[in-house]
């Protein structure tokens, strides 16, 4: 009889394993995924109940050969993938593949001795309703994603010679419309002025000053809209004595925030460190399958893919006798819960450190830069969870001059609490003291100072926000935000401009299309509705086939009318070469009015709003020679980048763009990185196809391992070897 084995997704993992199990066990590595539907073909039949069509992943062809290979001796087979859908998905296709005869399904959130053992002594059977909702989701994602996708090659890119790789999701044709509604907002957005007051005061006899601020006047609360309004009442106030009125004293607790789940955890990387949502959880994935410590392999975080802020009893003791040991018994808390996300499933707890005890100080050495920083962001929010709360001293005092009344409030930190393992930001820091004050005490004026405002348009969407919104909307997963900003980016729907999403105009022209034609798939609380249900096939309430059937019988009649649909009269424009009728098109660069008699009229105009072009094109920090407005980089017809006047029309100024030949990019040469091949070890090369940027081993061909480059390291590498081109569009190749 053999050993039993115990097949997980990553050959870190088996080291992981093998530093406590020894070699109790065969512990074997699928690599993830070892079968997909065919990236070639639907394949779903559709008319038969929408049976998927699977296939064997081509680079695991060998994988699964090996695995069978390893198998033929082992009495019992435990299948350990990640514990959620995907996992769950990867189980079930290693069971079918490999033709396993009744294997074992265990589940673990940490991978510590004590964990993986308990999920050894009790394992079950692999969950075929979570089985069913990946399967439902990753099929309406297919028949989302290849039914639209050539639609808009045909609606939007006909006619343009330039690559360009135009793709529609469920989950991100949504995520794309949230950014371009809020461009739109932001292009719309009317500033409005309005004005503060603010009096420099202090105690009479005394040199310690504080500024109140002008909130009433005859007890209604003030509106101060224009200079010529505010003037007159500066003049007033500066003649006018001032006491106090009343003084308000109160304690403040400040909790600390819960532990990190998957949103929040992309949330505060993307603010605190710079990281992509995408990059967070490459490194967090790292930290769970296991970080050689000098001890053997170790894996340092929880799950990192959870909506839940649950921590174990075991952890939660464990924390505080560290909190009690090294900061004493009056930090010790009750242990914080966040606010539950919108069908937060509970399955797994927070994010957390194995082992409080692993401070960052004492891993930091083993860890690589990005890893250290993340894996400190995770501790200290953990250990922050478990403390108790920070108290402040919190005063309000109001003032009276004549008819006006003025506030000034401050706060005063008297117990540090969680704040010792987690300084506050610089919007929580405490003010200025205030001088002791009490009610009819009189007041000397020093200054009065009136300060105007302008409103300001909301922010656009960065990492953060996005995932924060699509979180709050109930749309997609934890497990699928970063996928889905990559491909926004991959698509060059998006670019980057100090960190926020600026949509182009390929975004905008693909948006407005989507919207049009299909305006249910665009519409959030549809896609919110349809995860919801996806929920309930997991939870057994409802079959997968009912949902996809529903699902598509609504979505086949749009797709129907959208291929049938001939181009929008505009009505009342006629055109000015011909005389013809004017219709709308879209293409690759934006929205556009042509003559119904093209080929025989060449006549076009853009109909793409100058906000909106503005938008779309990339500022530089320079300005133009002949105006001296910015210049920015926009693309002609031809797909050609140059740089241009902002002020276009009426500034013409243009020169070409280094780096740009008759449309096509020069191909910068290979830089060779310090990032291991997930596969064999060996450094990957940063390399340039047709498709743009992307990591390919250095041991090709003996190893083809290839993927994206994430945006860090595309600015590290490029930067390095002093070039700059775009993000990869291609699909990453598992």
């Amino acid at each position: 009889m053999g050993k039993p084995a115990i097949i997980v997704e990553s050959p870190t993992k088996t080291r992981t394993l093998a530093r406590f199990l020894g070699d109790e066990y065969l512990l074997l590595a699928s690599m993830g995924h070892v079968r997909d539907l065919p990236e070639d073909d639907l394949a779903v039949d559709i008319e038969n109940d929408f049976r998927p069509h699977y296939v064997i992943i081509p680079s695991q062809r060998k994988t699964v050969a090996a695995l069978r290979k390893k198998l033929a001796e082992a009495d019992t087979v435990y299948l350990a993938s990640d514990p959620d859908r995907e996992g769950e998905a990867i189980a079930w296709s290693l069971a079918e593949v490999l033709k396993l005869k009744d294997p074992l399904r265990i589940e673990f959130n940490e991978i510590t001795e004590q964990a993986v053992r308990e999920a050894l002594a009790s394992p079950g059977k692999i969950n075929l309703n979570r089985v069913n909702a990946q399967q439902a989701r990753r099929i309406l994602d297919r028949l989302v994603g290849y039914k639209l996708s050539p639609l808009l090659w045909e609606k939007i890119k006909a006619g343009h010679k330039r690559s360009v790789a135009l793709s529609a999701g469920r989950v991100q044709s949504v995520a794309l419309r949230l950014i371009c509604d809020r461009e739109r907002e932001i292009a719309a957005f009317v500033p409005e002025e309005y004005w503060s007051i603010a009096v420099t005061l202090s105690p009479q006899d005394s040199e310690q000053t504080f500024v109140a601020e002008l909130k009433t006047k005859d007890g209604e609360e003030l509106e101060l809209k224009t200079e010529q309004q505010v003037m007159p009442i500066v003049s007033e106030l500066q003649e006018l004595a001032y006491q106090v009125a009343e003084v308000q004293s109160k304690k403040v607790r400040r909790k600390a925030p819960p532990p990190f789940i998957t949103s929040s955890l992309q949330r505060q990387a993307a603010s605190k460190l710079g990281f992509s949502a995408r990059n967070t959880m490459r490194i967090a994935q790292q930290l769970y399958e296991g970080v050689d410590l000098g001890e053997g392999t170790v894996g340092l975080i929880t799950y990192m893919r959870t909506d839940s802020t649950r921590v174990a009893d075991q952890a939660r003791r464990a924390a505080t006798a560290f909190i009690a040991r090294t900061y004493g018994k009056d930090y010790v808390g009750p242990g914080v819960r966040g606010k539950k996300p919108k069908r937060a499933q509970d399955a797994h707890e927070a994010i957390r450190p194995t082992d409080i005890e692993r401070t960052p100080d004492k891993v930091r050495r083993y860890l690589s830069e990005e890893q250290a920083k993340l894996y400190e962001l995770i501790w200290r929010r953990f250990v922050a969870s478990q403390m108790a709360p920070a108290i402040y001293d919190q005063q309000r005092v109001e003032i009276t001059a004549g008819p006006y009344g003025l506030r000034v409030t401050a706060s005063v930190l008297r117990f540090p609490g969680y704040q010792a393992v987690m300084p506050p930001s610089s919007s929580e820091e405490e003010s200025a003291n205030l001088p002791p004050l009490e009610p009819g005490q009189p007041l000397d004026c020093h200054e009065v100072t009136p300060e105007q405002h302008f409103t300001k348009p909301p922010p656009r969407y960065n990492e953060g926000t996005l995932v924060a919104a699509l979180e709050e909307k109930g749309i997609g997963r934890p497990s699928t935000y970063a996928p889905i900003i990559e491909t926004l980016r991959q698509r060059r729907y998006v670019r980057m401009q100090q960190r926020a999403f600026v949509p182009t105009a390929l975004g905008f022209a693909v948006c407005d299309y989507l919207v049009e034609h299909f305006p249910r798939i665009m519409d959030v609380e549809f896609t919110a509705q349809v995860e919801s249900e996806l929920d309930t096939v997991e939870s057994g309430q409802r079959d997968w086939v009912s949902l996809l059937r529903q699902f598509y019988s609504d979505f086949e009649k749009l797709l129907d009318e959208a291929r049938q649909a001939r181009p929008k009269v505009l009505e009342g424009e006629v055109c000015p070469k011909c005389g013809g009728r004017l219709v709308e098109h879209y293409s690759i660069y934006g929205r556009f009015a042509g003559c119904e008699n093209y080929p025989a009229c060449d006549y076009t105009r853009d109909l793409v709003p100058e906000t909106v072009r503005t938008a779309a094109a990339e500022e530089l920090d320079e300005s133009c020679p002949e105006c001296g407005k910015k210049l920015v980089i926009r693309t002609n017809r031809r797909g050609v980048r140059f740089i241009g006047c902002s002020g276009y029309p009426k500034c013409r100024y243009t020169r070409p763009l280094e780096g740009e030949q008759g449309g096509h990019r020069k191909r910068p040469e290979a830089v060779v990185t310090d990032i291991p091949c997930e596969k064999c070890g060996k450094p990957l090369v940063l390399r340039y196809g047709r498709r743009g940027a992307f990591l390919g081993c250095s041991g090709y061909p003996k190893c083809r391992f290839t993927r994206n480059a994430t945006p860090e390291e595309l600015e590290r590498f490029q930067s390095a070897a002093g070039e700059k081109v775009e993000q990869s569009e291609g699909e990453e190749t598992k």
